[in-house]
């Protein structure tokens, strides 16, 4: 079987083996003791050539279901990517760089990162911000590995509201470094209960609260009443936020909070199927030397001009392994920079106004809904994503309008099993009015 999209060829790799004096490439694992080894073939199909493949993935591709209309969000959002980003992150300089560890080769490279920590301090109201790290779920992670090293406390309480899938997460991220997860108790309104969240952190032994907001039902946390408590007790606010709701919100961090982290994929960054993807974090200077990852500091060079270094870097191939704060290997520099990018684009009145038609259309469908019938699982604010009681099952309403080329959200169900016939849905700056009309009238057909 031909082998067309491989580099070696048979010849090829009986020479390499004779060069190191094997007979087979089986010889390279001898050191590995036979009973861990693999006794059958691996569940693969047959091998094919590369037209084979190319036609086999497009007869597949062809059976998708592609919705005209989609209102799915719950953690992973559909908004308006300008093509000059992918024009500026598609530069073969930036595109291909690889890490800039020689600051005398990639200052380009290095000063886009340094502009991308600016523009997240900025966004998140906290002075220090990382160049980068893997995703949303385990940048919060990091963020409660910070905390519990900060105060020497172990207890980290969680809200009932926060992404279950990012929940998955920092409890598999934690679970061998003696973290204890609590999570506070669930409420009518989806928001964590201030009484409640008092009695937890009484005992004084949380190192820190996690606040999500908007939260996995699209609702917003009263940040102003929940961060004074949790610092009252000596603990740490984190807050995990989407990052463009701060175009017309106050940041957390000018709220008090002095972790904030989010998922970056709204930075102009394509859904991709789940990624990859760019985790978002800035902290208060107190963290500044346990914040895991690289940061790009700004200096002069010996003839006085502006220089770009990486000043601080704190993971395992850098210093000491017991010395790391992360054994991150990786700040997603390319995603960093189509962020960079996007905020530069934007600005602070483009961030504004992106923010406000996101809030528009939300308010705009959730009222449109409301009229035929459907009634909010949730009395609380919401930003652009919110929750609807369905009276059937809502993969029976998901079903209907796919059909119809709109897929309707997400359903509950499949993260909270008791909560079957609940609908959450998003609606974003992409959506037109009439867009939004022609959705409610198809979920009032099949109500």
């Amino acid at each position: 079987m031909n082998h067309p999209y491989l580099a070696l060829n048979d010849d090829e790799r009986r020479e390499m083996l004779n060069k190191i004096g094997l007979n087979q490439i089986d010889e390279l694992f001898t050191h590995i003791p036979e009973a861990v080894r693999l006794q059958r073939p691996l569940n693969l199909p047959e091998s094919m050539t590369e037209m084979e493949l190319k036609n086999y993935f497009h007869l597949q591709a062809g059976g998708n279901n592609v919705a005209g209309l989609s209102f799915l969000g719950a953690g992973a959002y559909h908004h308006y990517i300008p093509a000059v980003i992918e024009h500026l992150a598609g530069r073969s300089e930036f595109y291909t760089a690889y890490t800039p560890y020689q600051p005398e080769l990639s200052q380009g490279a290095l000063q886009a990162i340094f502009e991308y920590q600016t523009y997240i301090s900025e966004l998140f109201g906290l002075p220090v911000a990382n160049a980068s790290l893997y995703d949303g779920s385990t940048a919060l992670a990091e963020a409660i590995i910070i905390a519990v090293r900060e105060t020497k406390k172990q207890r980290v309480l969680i809200p009932a509201a926060l992404n279950p899938f990012t929940e998955r997460v920092i409890r598999t991220y934690t679970q061998n470094l003696g973290i204890q997860l609590v999570a506070l108790p669930e409420t009518d309104t989806a928001q964590i209960d201030p009484e409640k969240l008092t009695l937890e952190l009484k005992a004084g032994t949380a190192a820190a609260v996690v606040i999500q907001s908007p939260n996995f039902f699209g609702i917003l946390e009263n940040l102003p009443l929940v961060i004074p408590i949790i610092k009252k007790y000596d603990a740490v606010p984190i807050c995990s936020v989407h990052p463009l709701t701060l175009g017309l919100l106050e940041s957390p961090g000018r709220q008090g909070a002095e972790i904030v982290v989010g998922e970056g994929q709204p930075l102009g960054i394509p859904l991709s199927y789940g990624g990859p993807y760019l985790g978002l974090m800035a902290v208060a200077e107190r963290f500044m030397r346990k914040i895991p990852g690289r940061l790009v500091g700004e200096t002069t060079d010996k003839n006085g001009k502006r220089a770009f270094v990486l000043t601080l870097q704190t993971r395992e191939q850098h210093i000491r392994r017991e010395k790391a704060t992360s054994n991150i290997c990786s700040n997603q520099a390319l995603c960093a920079l189509r962020a960079a990018i996007y905020c530069s684009l934007m600005g602070p009145q483009g961030l504004r106004d992106i923010a406000r038609r996101m809030y528009n259309n939300a308010h705009y469908l959730f009222a449109k809904l409301r009229e035929i019938g459907l009634e909010p699982m949730y009395n609380s604010p919401f930003f652009m994503e919110f929750a609807m009681k369905t009276p059937q099952p809502a993969d029976y309403y998901l079903k209907k309008l796919l059909s119809k080329g709109i897929l309707a959200g997400y359903d509950l169900s499949r993260a909270h099993p008791y909560m079957q016939n609940s609908l959450l849905i998003c609606a974003t700056e992409v959506f037109a009015r009439e867009q939004l009309d022609a959705f409610a009238v198809e979920m009032r057909c099949v109500l």
